[in-house]
């Protein structure tokens, strides 16, 4: 009994991680736009300096900045990093977790908090699409 397609089959499944990647990757970067968007929500203002250094990259956060959440990964075309703080918002840690002076003003934990399930489902979505397409692909 002979096995019919299966050059087809290894074609497929070669290009599966590419496709994954490139899906996962579009669904973690709407993910880290959405968290550092809410931790800016929840930032205290003052100068508006802690607000204006919350972002996120792929790779490694900016030196001087406090690393947020950090997504693990082998592979480091799809590793994210949330950060805050800069050379101005030095304060960043103590407004996070605050000091024995002064109360924790929480922004980043609530926000990571509140989005984790969506992330890890809107993940999960995208490597099952890239899974179908690349199965549907004749």
């Amino acid at each position: 009994m002979a096995v019919e397609g299966i050059a087809a089959l290894r074609a497929k499944l070669r290009a599966l991680p590419k496709a994954a990647k490139d899906e996962i990757r579009a669904a973690l970067a709407q993910s880290a736009e959405e968290m550092a968007a809410m931790a800016r929500r929840l930032a205290p203002v003052e100068s508006g300096a802690l607000r204006a250094s919350i972002g996120w990259t792929f790779g490694q956060a900016p030196k001087g900045s406090m690393v947020l959440a950090e997504g693990s990964s082998d592979e480091a075309e799809l590793r994210v990093t949330v950060y805050a703080g800069s050379d101005k918002a030095f304060y960043s840690r103590w407004q996070e977790f605050g000091t024995a002076k002064m109360a924790a003003n929480p922004y980043f934990f609530p926000s990571y908090r509140s989005l984790r399930r969506r992330i890890r489902g809107r993940i999960t979505r995208a490597t099952r699409k890239a899974a179908r397409s690349v199965a549907s692909k004749s």
